[in-house]
């Protein structure tokens, strides 16, 4: 009795695949594409939103300033529309009240000086006098002008609760971020301005921080993430091709095995 020879690999490889698998196949690629296009056009709308953010913080951090907000517009300030402001403000500084802030600025690890300022308007803000190194901390702090002052900077919004994995402990007064209600508080400021101003050079003075350290740059890579949706997307199509093309060179082939 003879015995038919088996299949080989290539004659297996070259069988068409079942209309359910073709099926299945065909609508995985499809929202693969869709998906991949998706994101691809949702990094384009970031894209032009972050150039026209750009364009606007680089028009407010180098306007004329404009005198800092009072409690009327407190409620209305918000991070998209105010952050990096320059803002100008007249007061006095409270004495012994500051508050130190670890950073990490152009000139190494150290730290934020900020002290209230009560203005001249009646409300009081917090205000980043500048920075300095871990070598010139000061244990008794750094002594604000006793006179009233003129403050220009740029206006920052409160940054709430911490650093990365790291938290404030307003008890041990060891700060990683400028958190305005706990600075405020922790120094029992009663209301203050819910943004402090990152104050120019014009306060610097020897032994006293260094202002005007202020980096105003946002990352924008999405211009890589559209290349690399959009190129995920016409790869995925280009294997859909080249698999429908070969199952149609099959079928082709040998139709009574379709």
């Amino acid at each position: 009795m003879g015995m038919t020879a088996p299949a080989s690999a290539g004659e297996a490889e070259r069988a068409p695949r079942g209309k359910v698998t073709l099926t299945l196949l065909a609508v995985l690629a499809l929202l693969g594409i869709a998906g991949f296009t998706a994101l691809g056009l949702w990094q384009v709308e970031r894209r032009a939103w972050k150039l026209d953010l750009i364009a606007r913080v680089d028009q407010r951090s180098h306007a004329a300033p404009a005198a800092a907000p009072g409690p009327a517009a407190w409620l209305a300030i918000s991070r998209n529309d105010d952050e990096y402001r320059r803002v100008t403000v007249t007061g006095t500084f409270l004495p012994n009240a500051d508050t130190l802030v670890q950073a990490v600025s152009d000139r190494g690890p150290g730290f934020w000086v900020l002290t209230p300022l009560r203005t001249d308007s009646g409300f009081t803000v917090l205000v980043n006098r500048g920075f300095v190194s871990s070598d010139e901390r000061k244990a008794d702090g750094f002594d604000a002008p006793a006179a009233p002052v003129s403050v220009t900077g740029l206006l920052r919004i409160t940054e709430p609760k911490g650093g990365f994995l790291r938290s404030n402990d307003p008890v041990a007064q060891r700060w990683f971020s400028r958190d305005v209600a706990a600075i405020a508080e922790s120094r029992k400021l009663g209301a203050v301005a819910p943004y402090f101003i990152d104050a120019d050079t014009a306060l610097d003075a020897p032994g006293q921080p260094h202002g005007g350290l202020t980096v105003v740059s946002f990352p924008n890579n999405h211009a890589v993430y559209i290349f690399t949706w959009f190129g995920l997307a016409l790869m995925l199509a280009g294997a859909a091709l080249f698999v429908a093309r070969y199952e149609w060179k099959i079928r082709k082939k040998s139709p009574s095995r379709v």
